[in-house]
Parts: structure tokens; C-alpha cells; sequence
């Protein structure tokens, strides 16, 4: 069984009338990287603001590490890390001193300043003023100020927006490295499915405030389906006849969609339409772009 570090029940937040957050359930497996997607507006960043005790739900509970976020925020958030939009920094300072600032008001040793910026690669940088940064250092510190409390759990919103190519890759490999070799749990915001696919170990994606999945990155990828593209000089008997013996069938225009499984497999599918002429016949599997798509309802990207 499961040991989960975030437990939410019926999590919800109104502003006015308008549902942000709608009665949302999270699982987030202790030690794990949990990816939680969605489009932008979706409801992501009031959920951490919540999960942080920046804002108060209308409705639900918060459980964690165990415990009740509202009657023991103080001693859960000594062990929760985050970095939500961009790091708060003084640029003419350098990173040791950003760093030793932060440790004089959660009196932290000041010790914990090196082992951190080692972990985050900002070492060689350590006494550089940080105006001087790329946007993926800063990142880097924004997380070196997370991990400064030495947390168990990392709650990080939307982390590689604006960053170029290497820069997403060195916050790709920071977070890998927290998870496996520090096994801190990370709980990562992102719109950006290809992100979430590439280092999490679970998924929940949110939609319109609504939790419309989560399970492991694995359970998603078993919906990346084979289908074939059939078209017939009869689509609509064609249609029916697969029907009739429990084939799922989708129909664009003249095209039959069908799904292949253990149970509909592409013998059989090929023996129920021996009575019909068959004109053209691909395959076509399944993207988690496509399975993102069709679970959101949405037609366009995010």
C-alpha cells in the first residue's frame, strides 16, 4: 500500500461565483515525482497556494505527511520546500548571501548553505552576484532556497517556464537527482505534458478545476492504444456490424477508427468485415498528446 505525503478530500476553492478548485481528491505517493497537469487557468497554482496555506479552502481538507495542515501548519510547512512563479532574490547579492539571509530568519546553520548550493551545481557561482545569472541559475537558486530547510517535500509551480533548452534540461536532471538520490518528494505543476512525461512517476491532470485522472505515468500510457484506420465501400453497415460484437468504433467521415485489445484483436477484426471491400487499412497509435487531448475534451494544444 501506498504511503501518501498529500491526502486532499473534496478540495475546493470559489472566488465569487466562478469554481477554481472543484472538489479534487490528490494522492501523492511518498518519495515519488507527481506531475500535476494542465492548461493554464486550469486550476494548478490556486491548489498549491492551498497546499501552502496561502489561501483557504471554501470547502475540504489537507492532509500532510500525515497530518492536518489546518490545526499543524507551522510544523508541516518547516518540512515542505517551495518555489511558486519566479525566486525571490537581491540581485547585487550573491548567492552564499541570499542564501545566508534566508537561513538568519529560519535560524538554520549556516553550514547548510554550501551543501545546498553543491546540490543545485551553484558552487563555482557561490559569490557571484545574481544579476549576473542566466534565467536557469536563478531557477537553480530559487530551488536552493527550497531545499535550505532540508524538506521532505517539494512543491514546485510551473519550474522550467522561460528557460531555454539547456536550462530546462539542468532543472530536469536537479529534479531527477532530488527524487532518486535525496528521496525528497516532488509535487510538480506544469501545462507542458511532454515535461511531465519525461521524470514523473504519477499524474493527476486537472481540467476546469476537476481531477479527470491520476495514476501512475505507466496507467496513462496503457490508454496510447493501437488503432487501425479502416475505410470501407459500406462505413455505416461496416460500423454496425463491428458494433454489434463490442468492437469500440469511431467514425470520422468515411474513416472507422477501431480500437485494438486482447479481446478485439486485428484477426478478428478483419473476420467481421470479410463481407465488406476494404479500400484503404493503417495504423495509428496513440500520443500522450492525443490521450491528454481526448481525456480534456479539448481539440486544440494548451
Amino acid at each position: 500500500m501506498e504511503n501518501y505525503i498529500i491526502e486532499t478530500e473534496n478540495l475546493t476553492r470559489c472566488f465569487g461565483s466562478q469554481i477554481s478548485v472543484d472538489h479534487i481528491n490528490l494522492r501523492v505517493p511518498e518519495g515519488k515525482i507527481y506531475g500535476f497537469l494542465g492548461a493554464n487557468g486550469a486550476g494548478k497554482t490556486t491548489t498549491i497556494r492551498m497546499l501552502l496555506s496561502l489561501l483557504h479552502p471554501n470547502e475540504g481538507s489537507i492532509q500532510i505527511m500525515g497530518h492536518s495542515l489546518k490545526a499543524e501548519r507551522e510544523q508541516i510547512l518547516r518540512n515542505v520546500g517551495s518555489l511558486v512563479e519566479a525566486p525571490s532574490y537581491y540581485g547585487h547579492l550573491s548567492a552564499y548571501k541570499n542564501l545566508k539571509i534566508i537561513c538568519g530568519l529560519l535560524k538554520l546553520p549556516e553550514e547548510s548553505i554550501g551543501e545546498v548550493l553543491d546540490i543545485v551545481r551553484l558552487t563555482p557561482y557561490a559569490h557571484k552576484s545574481v544579476k549576473g545569472y542566466s534565467l536557469g541559475m536563478k531557477q537553480r537558486l530559487g530551488l536552493a532556497q527550497a531545499l535550505i530547510r532540508k524538506p521532505n517535500l517539494l512543491i514546485l509551480d510551473e519550474p522550467i517556464n522561460g528557460l531555454d533548452p539547456a536550462g530546462i534540461q539542468e532543472i530536469r536532471n536537479l529534479m531527477l537527482s532530488l527524487a532518486r538520490e535525496q528521496g525528497i518528494t516532488i509535487f510538480l505543476s506544469s501545462h507542458i505534458l511532454s515535461e511531465i512525461q519525461s521524470i514523473s512517476d504519477y499524474v493527476g491532470i486537472i481540467q476546469a478545476g476537476k481531477m479527470i485522472f491520476q495514476d501512475s505515468i505507466q496507467e496513462l500510457e496503457k490508454k496510447s492504444q493501437v488503432r487501425l484506420s479502416i475505410i470501407t465501400d459500406r462505413t455505416e453497415e461496416a460500423c454496425k456490424a463491428l458494433l454489434s460484437y463490442g468492437a469500440e468504433v469511431k467514425k470520422q467521415g468515411n474513416e472507422l477508427l477501431i480500437t485494438v485489445t486482447d479481446q478485439m484483436d486485428q484477426a478478428k477484426i478483419f473476420n467481421l468485415l470479410q463481407p465488406f471491400s476494404i479500400l484503404n487499412i493503417s495504423e495509428k497509435i496513440a500520443s500522450l498528446e492525443d490521450i491528454f487531448l481526448e481525456l480534456t475534451g479539448k481539440e486544440g494544444g494548451l
